[in-house]
C-alpha cells in the first residue's frame, strides 16, 4: 500500500473510484476536477497499481485558523475493511499538520459514518437549523457572483463561522446559485419544483419571499442553529478550536 499525492496518469482512475463509490454521474465528477481540484489537495491510496481510496480537501478558514475540509473520501468496495480509510485519514492527519493547517472538517454522509469518524476523534460541532416553508410575499433579491457572494458572506457569517471561499466557491457555483436581499444572504439549488436553500444567513423570516421571488412554492432552508448537528472537527494542533457554524457542505 503506497499513500501519496496523485500523478496526472491516476485522475481517470480516482475519477472511477469516486463513480464507484458514490454512483455520481461523470458530469457531476467532471465538474469537481475541472473547478475544484488539485493534486496538491488529495492523498490517494495505491494498491495493486490501482486507486483504491482517496480523499480531497478543500482550504478553509476560522479565527485565523487554517482549517481543511475533508471531501469525497472513499474506498473501493473491493478493498474495504482492510484499514485503508483510517490509514488514509491518518496520513491525510500528519500531512496537513505539517503544513500549517490547525483543523479538519468533514461532513459524514450517514450516521454510521459519524460513528466511525468519531472512532477516529471527530467530534459533532457547528450544529444549525432546517425548516420547511411555503411561499409568501416575494422580496427583493438579486442574483449575485461567486465573487460578490464571498465578500457579502464574509459580513454575515455568525461569530465562529467558517470561510468558505476560492475552489469552494468555484465547484458549489457547478450546481447552485448565490443571491443576495437587504438582511439575507442564500446559496441555493432546485429540484423536483422546491428550492433548497443550502445556506440562509441573515434573516430567517425572509424565507417565504425568497420563495415567493424566485417562484418556487415551497422550499427547505438551513440556518445557523442549535437543532442539527452538522459538520466534525479533529483539532491537527494543541490549541486548536472547533468552529461554531459551518454552512456550505458540498454535494
Amino acid at each position: 500500500m503506497r499513500i501519496d499525492f496523485p500523478t496526472p496518469e491516476r485522475v481517470p482512475q480516482l475519477k472511477a473510484l469516486w463513480e464507484l463509490a458514490f454512483g455520481d454521474s461523470r458530469a457531476v465528477i467532471d465538474a469537481f476536477f475541472s473547478t475544484a481540484y488539485a493534486p496538491e489537495r488529495c492523498r490517494c491510496v495505491t494498491m495493486d497499481g490501482q486507486a483504491t481510496a482517496a480523499l480531497y480537501w478543500f482550504d478553509t478558514e476560522c479565527g485565523g485558523q487554517k482549517l481543511a475540509y475533508l471531501y469525497a473520501v472513499a474506498t473501493h468496495p473491493a478493498y474495504r475493511h482492510r484499514g485503508l480509510c483510517r490509514a488514509l485519514i491518518g496520513d491525510t492527519h500528519a500531512l496537513l499538520a505539517g503544513l500549517g493547517y490547525e483543523g479538519a472538517l468533514l461532513m459524514p454522509a450517514q450516521e454510521g459514518l459519524r460513528r466511525m469518524y468519531g472512532a477516529m476523534g471527530y467530534r459533532d460541532c457547528c450544529n444549525v437549523s432546517v425548516f420547511d416553508c411555503a411561499a409568501g410575499v416575494p422580496v427583493p433579491l438579486k442574483k449575485v457572483s461567486t465573487g460578490e457572494f464571498a465578500r457579502l458572506r464574509r459580513e454575515f457569517l455568525p461569530r465562529g463561522g467558517v470561510i468558505q471561499e476560492g475552489e469552494t466557491l468555484n465547484y458549489l457555483a457547478t450546481y447552485a446559485a448565490f443571491y443576495a436581499g437587504t438582511d439575507f444572504l442564500l446559496a441555493a439549488s432546485a429540484g423536483d419544483g422546491q428550492l433548497w436553500g443550502m445556506e440562509l444567513l441573515g434573516n430567517r423570516d425572509a424565507a417565504p419571499g425568497i420563495l415567493g421571488a424566485l417562484g418556487y412554492p415551497r422550499g427547505t432552508f438551513r440556518t445557523p442553529g442549535s437543532g442539527i448537528p452538522f459538520a466534525m472537527f479533529h483539532p491537527l494542533k494543541p490549541d486548536a478550536m472547533a468552529p461554531a457554524y459551518f454552512g456550505l457542505e458540498l454535494n
